[in-house]
């Protein structure tokens, strides 16, 4: 009964490759060239501001903050106009709690 392992009992010369001892030297290998991979493409970080809205972006909060300090204080604002706001609240939470038919909303989309 010849094995694999029969030739090395034996004292033969045939020696078995471990599959074990492979797979280290194969994993340093795909390191060694990820890492090479990775030095030869050029790493684009993905901005969220470009350098135009970056300076936009400066330029107005600068302004915010100089502005109040630099001008005169403002007259208030006519009466009516103050009640704008009021009068949006109010109509958006109606709007938010008035009832909707939903059978009439599913049959119009058919």
């Amino acid at each position: 009964m010849d094995s694999q392992f029969g030739a090395m009992d034996r004292g033969g010369s045939r020696q078995r490759s471990s599959p074990v001892l492979a797979r280290p030297n194969t994993a340093k290998r795909q390191m060694q060239q990820q890492r090479a991979n990775a030095a030869d493409k050029k790493v684009v970080i993905p901005n969220y501001f470009g350098v135009e809205a970056f300076f936009v972006l400066a330029c107005l909060t600068v302004s915010l903050l100089i502005l109040p300090l630099v001008l005169p204080p403002l007259p208030p604002p006519p009466s009516l106009l103050l009640l704008l706001p009021v009068c949006l609240l109010i109509l958006l939470m109606v709007l938010a709690f008035v009832p909707t038919d939903v059978r009439s909303m599913a049959t119009s989309y058919l």
